[in-house]
């Protein structure tokens, strides 16, 4: 009796989706690794800040004021009203992020359509563009400057200013990818089955654009911290009692020789957030390049 042997069948390759494989590159990546603990736990004690603060932010101390880091009590001292520094640092930096997330998503809101807008159909790109040269005449800061002192100071003026500051950056780095995919063959594929212009946009271009808008939006949120400090500085952000970085520096500038670590500490923690964000940023774009290491 002759038995037929029927050859198994082979194992399915194993499918790697993108998300697996940025995930990979980025636990690769000690940099990536190390901005991304930095980040998350900042925005985790940010988020908590109200409740694991140890004091409240405008509970004064005259008894002990310019107490240095180290103090009982005060671990990284108070300032000029004995206000405890580590407690509005957390404050402070909840506030930072506020302000960065909000612009970011006012910039990306606004720019995002207008800058898929201006590379898909050309009768829009010259008065898109034309309007994005006319706003990037005037230099990030003195725009925000400018817009906030217009709308008045406080945490939401400031977002909205320091994101409509952003947006033509946004609306460049769009347009142009938005170019690059509208050339390649399954957009040109797409056209030719029937497929609409929005559609197009939307279920072509616009999820293919997906890891540049994010890679900008990393890079857009350190300087939009930094901008909120700025603004805050000046007295045209947030405004006292309310605790902010920026309010911090410019308050403690007047007692920097007696007090140093007052005005040092809250800029080290804006010069931590910012160099965090850049750095996960750059990581994450080399992470989403198709053509890096599979």
């Amino acid at each position: 009796m002759t038995v037929l042997s029927v050859p198994m069948a082979d194992a399915a390759p194993t499918t790697v989706t993108r998300g697996t494989r940025v995930l990979r590159r980025l636990r690769r990546n000690p940099l990536a690794v190390v901005s991304f603990v930095v980040l998350a736990l900042v925005a985790v004690v940010a988020l908590l800040s109200p409740w694991i603060a140890p004091y409240a932010v405008e509970q004064t101390d005259f008894a002990h004021t310019f107490s240095p880091p180290g103090t009982p009590g005060h671990l990284l001292g108070t300032d000029d009203l004995g206000r405890d520094v580590l407690s509005r640092i957390m404050l402070g930096a909840r506030a930072s992020l506020q302000v960065g997330l909000l612009a970011v998503a006012t910039s990306l809101i606004i720019g995002v359509p207008l800058g898929l807008a201006a590379g898909y159909f050309r009768a829009w790109d010259a008065v898109i563009s034309r309007f994005t040269d006319l706003l990037l005449a005037f230099p990030f800061l003195i725009m925000a400057v400018g817009l906030a002192a217009i709308r008045g100071a406080s945490l939401g003026n400031a977002a909205v200013a320091i994101g409509i500051a952003q947006i033509p950056g946004v609306i460049r780095v769009v347009r142009s990818d938005t170019l690059r995919l509208k050339s390649l063959d399954f957009v040109a594929a797409a056209v030719v089955d029937g497929a609409g212009d929005l559609w197009v946009l939307a279920r072509h271009i616009l999820p293919n654009a997906t890891s540049v808008i994010l890679v900008q939006a990393t890079v857009a949120i350190p300087a939009a911290i930094l901008g909120e400090a700025v603004l805050s500085f000046l007295g045209l952000g947030i405004q006292p009692p309310a605790p902010s970085l920026g309010t911090m520096l410019a308050t403690a500038q007047q007692f920097a020789a007696r007090a140093p670590w007052a005005a040092v500490l809250p800029g080290v923690v804006i010069m931590g957030l910012a160099l965090a964000f850049n750095v996960f940023g750059d990581a994450l774009r080399d992470a989403l390049d198709p053509k890096g290491d599979r």
